[in-house]
């Protein structure tokens, strides 16, 4: 063999080498080429088929936990499992995190995914214009529209987003956005229409209302039909961040306040003591306090009337009179609506309804 002959055969091994190193890296660059999220990667695991979230357990899914091997071989299984709902931020918390996290990763499986939940959500909407607590499960008050802990609120607040192309929702399909702005009237209708009369005079909302009659509705034995002092104060805040609102809007608006100034509870406060006697070894007593104001969670649709009640579903005059275990393990009785009273409204009213 030449020198010339080994020197060019040299060159072409070194060149083989060089490129398939080149494609080795090129390759790995390609793998890494979009960061992962810890916390996104584990709800990708968790979104069923449908596009929705579960809520295993009944409790909100703690993403910052470290998922097994086994874990995650059952999350895979139960991917066609619709146990989906949009209980305690279920499905609104994955969608505005991945929608996020996608803004600052750039990897296209956290859009993809915020679109399937998007598009569940689209799906998930009744004909009254209201979403149910879980979809497509609709046995007993899942099917309830359900404005109970903002369930709904925290729905139209990503249709708004998706509508309005805002809050990192710009990076959303824009096919997704006349879909989410028809979702949003709807929605608006609903709750419009879900508002509860008196002999005529419009009041506030129960914290769920049967999706046909549009009437208060009992969710869990202690969650009778009534109107609510926490959930009313959601549903306003929500109307009152509409640009330009409707007559109607303003009339709906209006009429919850006066309701809710109408029943607050001057003078009570709640007090939480130590009692090793009792099941919970704690206790929530009423006591007198002229400085303090509160709303009951429940009130009578009718009478207006504070009730509370335990898991007889019997409603009882005074929180005293229901068992220990609902007393200091249910919010009866808060403060919900100061600040909508005392800020938020005001502010309100010198923006879109001043005389």
């Amino acid at each position: 063999m030449s020198k010339k002959t080994f020197l060019l055969l040299t060159c072409l091994v070194s060149f083989e080498m060089l490129a398939c190193k080149s494609a080795q890296i090129t390759q790995s660059v390609q793998a890494n080429a979009y960061p992962q999220d810890s916390v996104a990667e584990r709800m990708l695991l968790y979104q069923r088929d449908n596009g929705g979230w579960p809520q295993p357990g009944g409790d909100a899914i703690n993403y910052k936990l470290t998922i097994s091997e086994s874990l995650r071989a059952k999350l895979l299984s139960e991917k066609k499992v619709y146990d989906t709902t949009i209980d305690d931020k279920a499905t609104t918390n994955e969608i505005n995190t991945l929608v996020t996290t996608y803004k600052k990763t750039q990897n296209p499986a956290y859009l993809q995914a915020a679109e399937r939940g998007i598009k569940y959500l689209l799906e998930a909407q009744n004909k009254a214009g209201g979403w149910g607590q879980f979809f497509p499960d609709t046995s007993g008050y899942h099917k309830h529209i359900t404005y109970n802990d903002n369930a709904m609120m925290d729905v139209m607040k990503v249709m708004q987003n998706t509508a309005d192309a805002k809050n990192d929702f710009e990076l959303v399909s824009p096919a997704l956005r006349p879909l989410a702005k028809a979702a949003v009237q709807k929605g608006i209708t609903c709750i419009l229409n879900t508002q509860y009369k008196q002999n005529g005079k419009l009041t506030a909302w129960c914290a769920q209302h049967d999706r046909v009659t549009l009437l208060p509705a009992k969710a869990r034995k202690f969650e009778l039909p009534s109107l609510s002092g926490a959930e009313t104060v959601g549903i306003v805040t929500f109307l009152m961040a509409i640009d330009n609102p409707s007559p109607e809007i303003k009339q709906a608006i209006k009429a919850a306040i006066n309701w809710l100034d109408s029943v607050k509870l001057v003078g009570i406060k709640i007090e939480e003591v130590k009692d090793p006697s009792l099941p919970k070894g704690k206790d929530r007593l009423v006591k007198a306090d002229p400085n303090s104001t509160l709303w009951a969670r429940f009130y009578n649709y009718e009478t207006n009337v504070p009730f509370f009640t335990g898991r007889d579903s019997v409603p009882r005059a005074t929180l005293a009179e229901i068992e220990n275990e609902r007393r200091v393990g249910y919010a009866y009785y808060g403060i919900w609506p100061a600040k909508l009273l005392s800020t938020d409204y005001p502010a309100w009213v010198q923006k879109w309804d001043k005389k």
